[in-house]
């Protein structure tokens, strides 16, 4: 799998098991990638120190970089690394999703593998600020890391948007599945394509009283089948491995991931920022936000950065 070379894993200063870096060394195993495993600190009574020189605030700054990268460097030492390039990058910014995605556009790294945090007494999986941030402005796949393994023969989900018209859905359904399969060869594991359907507006069914919701949501059904089935076969895959419902698509995708285990979902996100973010959201984070396994976030091709200012 030669696109994931360059693997730039998040370090976690919080806490001492680094999810990101195992998964990244995991993945490197298994593809040759080498690692930047990549920690930006900041410390707020910085702000207070002022009234010292630029040297002494200078010397202050190196000397906490310091300090991360001995504790970073023995944190890595301690894991088995053997055969793999792992290198240290710790750098001082206030806003670490600035600096992540410089690294990206700066370096070419092909994969930003990031841990995220679980809520003890929820249950659930907190997404950070920096998560979302990410996840709408990076421009290489994103992926981040929960609790579940990697197991041989496992599975992997494909979420797609099968049955629209738009360019730019079949051309990202197309990338979510070559990604796709290219992972499930790399872990041996079993490939699905997941699909979800919208079922009978409820307005029009209470407006047109002649309207028969059965027969359109049969055929709605049929046109979903028939999509998946043409996307399927254009890449090997066979019907037993698909799966289309009637639903949101969140609420189908986790249903579908909780029934087969999987251990990782690949979907893609149109990246939205500012206010159409913030308004309507992507379903993509309404989709991570549920899910208990790892998810790899894809681009569309041709994919600008809004950080990428060159």
């Amino acid at each position: 799998m030669e696109k994931y070379q360059k693997i730039l894993a998040i370090v976690d200063p919080t806490t001492e098991d680094q999810k990101a870096l195992k998964r990244a060394i995991e993945l490197a195993r298994k593809t040759g990638a080498s690692i930047t495993a990549f920690l930006t600190i900041y410390d707020f009574s910085y702000e207070m120190t002022t009234m010292l020189s630029g040297d002494e605030r200078e010397a202050m700054c190196k000397s906490v970089i310091n300090d991360r990268t001995q504790w970073l460097e023995f944190m890595i030492a301690e894991l088995d690394v053997s055969g793999i390039t792992v290198d240290c990058k710790v750098i001082w910014h206030n806003r670490p999703f600035e600096q992540i995605i410089a690294q990206v556009i700066d370096h070419g790294y092909d994969i930003v593998i990031k841990g995220t945090h679980q809520h003890d007494k929820l249950k659930s999986v907190i997404f950070t600020p920096t998560d979302w941030h990410i996840l709408r402005k990076c421009p290489c796949p994103v992926l981040l890391v929960k609790e579940h393994l990697w197991p041989e023969d496992g599975n992997i989900i494909a979420a797609l948007n099968i049955g629209s018209e738009e360019e730019e859905h079949k051309a990202l359904n197309d990338k979510i599945t070559a990604e796709a399969k290219q992972l499930a060869k790399v872990m041996k594991a079993n490939l699905h394509l997941v699909n979800s359907f919208p079922g009978t507006p409820v307005n029009i069914a209470i407006e047109i009283p002649e309207f028969d919701a059965n027969d359109y949501n049969l055929a709605m059904l049929k046109h979903h089948e028939e999509a998946m089935l043409e996307h399927a076969a254009a890449f090997n895959i066979t019907e037993d491995y698909t799966h289309i419902k009637e639903g949101l698509p969140e609420d189908i995708i986790q249903s579908v991931a909780e029934e087969i285990d999987a251990e990782l979902v690949i979907l893609g996100t149109i990246g939205r920022t500012g206010l159409s973010a913030a308004l309507i959201g992507n379903t993509a984070e309404h989709v991570i936000d549920r899910l208990n396994c790892d998810v790899l976030a894809l681009k569309p091709e041709g994919y600008v950065s809004p950080l990428d200012v060159k």
